[in-house]
């Protein structure tokens, strides 16, 4: 028996695979279950997939699991300094989509 044979996904085709996913989302359930996938992997997801959920968060209307996207990535970043980058390179989305950090809103 071969358990081990798998193929070793790349970070493309990992940002990619969320990414359809998270275009495909209807229902909240959905989201959290992706995002627990998403998160799950031993990497910090791209900034591709971060939009993806973001987008589907606003579309499932729900803004916490919006908040709770930004706060998993300062999580997975470990860095301030890269979380920094993301949140400059996410600007215009989540200034269009009206989703701010905890710490913006203060809590």
């Amino acid at each position: 028996r071969c358990y081990s044979e798998h193929h070793e996904e790349s970070f493309e085709d990992y940002s990619a695979r969320f990414v359809k996913f998270f275009d495909n989302v209807d229902d909240l359930f959905e989201l959290q279950r992706g995002l627990n996938n998403a998160f799950g992997y031993d990497l910090v997801p791209s900034t591709s997939v971060i939009e993806a959920a973001l987008k589907a968060a606003r579309r499932v209307n729900d803004y916490p699991t919006a908040v709770r996207i930004l706060e998993g990535l300062k999580a997975k970043a470990n860095n301030d300094a890269l979380y920094k980058q993301y949140l400059e390179e996410l600007a215009p989305l989540r200034a269009e989509l009206g989703v701010d950090t905890k710490e913006e809103l203060g809590l």
